[in-house]
């Protein structure tokens, strides 16, 4: 009696539940394929649930990103790695470096991983400085924005960017930060709204420019001062990433002048633009938010 061959993706042995990099990207690949979780378990050889559970955790308002979904996986398996090693010397260090030094988080991660020292990751120190704060304790007092968020403003018209191309389509050797020529943007804004600071910082070196801004968060204003700043850079200037801000409406103009490809962030997610936000906060030592840029 001849045997019936068994189809590829029945042979392939279902161990673990955690997915890797690779079975993250074969899963948005089938998503795109109208393929549905039964049929993406089986090919690549693990339970349903184990699917069901990656779609519900890592996707977000855009559907399913592999490169998002790992980035989601590595914060938790972090977060995890901190309650285990958030040791009693390590507790005294932040306290030390909070109290004496006025180190923000990151500032005591950077420290720590330059002096080899052990130090758990910059999000675990803010969740213990809000746990102090909530038994009473000060050491928020001792951050500069004394983990006060800012309130977004709602209504008015909304201005929607026509042609944005958003960082998912941002090519991997800029996320892998081996060359001279990627930049991130942003805009530092004065009190009550007067005046603004553009301010540009390459990816691989921290290399920073900036700008005060004449005009504002004005547009077209914006794209000239950044093309001027970038103008004896041209040739060093392969990508643009910025937030959604209405002042970036102009990013064909940028892109056009400068011969180069302009990325947007999803939108709330200033960690995608990590190294700008914390040059940011940096600079913001230097020039307090109750300072008008007039």
């Amino acid at each position: 009696q001849r045997l019936r061959k068994k189809p590829y993706f029945s042979c392939v042995m279902k161990n673990k539940k955690h997915l890797t990099p690779e079975q993250r990207y074969q899963i948005e690949a089938l998503l795109v394929a109208k393929k549905s979780q039964k049929e993406i378990a089986l090919i690549i050889g693990k339970d349903k649930s184990v699917i069901s559970r990656e779609l519900n955790r890592n996707s977000h308002k855009g559907g399913y990103s592999a490169r998002m979904a790992q980035m989601y996986a590595d914060e938790r398996k972090e977060r995890f790695r901190d309650k285990r090693r958030f040791t009693e010397s390590i507790k005294r260090k932040i306290i030390r470096e909070l109290k004496e030094e006025q180190c923000s988080p990151r500032q005591i991660v950077g420290k720590a991983r330059k002096e080899g020292e052990p130090m758990v990751s910059h999000e675990r120190i803010y969740q213990f400085i809000r746990e102090d704060k909530a038994s009473g304790g000060v050491l928020y007092k001792n951050l500069r924005h004394r983990l006060k968020h800012r309130k977004r403003v709602v209504g008015g018209k909304k201005i929607v960017i026509p042609d944005k191309v958003s960082i998912e389509q941002r090519p991997e050797i800029i996320n892998q930060k081996q060359r001279f020529g990627d930049w991130e943007i942003d805009t530092i804004v004065g009190k009550e709204n007067k005046g603004a600071i553009l301010t540009l910082t390459e990816r691989k070196t921290g290399f920073l420019l900036m700008k005060k801004l004449s005009k504002g968060k004005n547009a077209k204003a914006l794209a000239k001062e950044l093309y001027l700043l970038l103008l004896p850079y041209k040739n060093f200037v392969y990508s643009i990433t910025s937030d959604n801000g209405t002042e970036f409406y102009e990013h064909k103009w940028i892109a056009q002048k400068l011969d180069t490809t302009y990325f947007f962030a999803h939108p709330y997610s200033s960690w995608e633009r990590g190294l700008n936000e914390y040059t940011n906060k940096l600079i913001r030592q230097y020039i307090p938010k109750k300072e008008a840029f007039t």
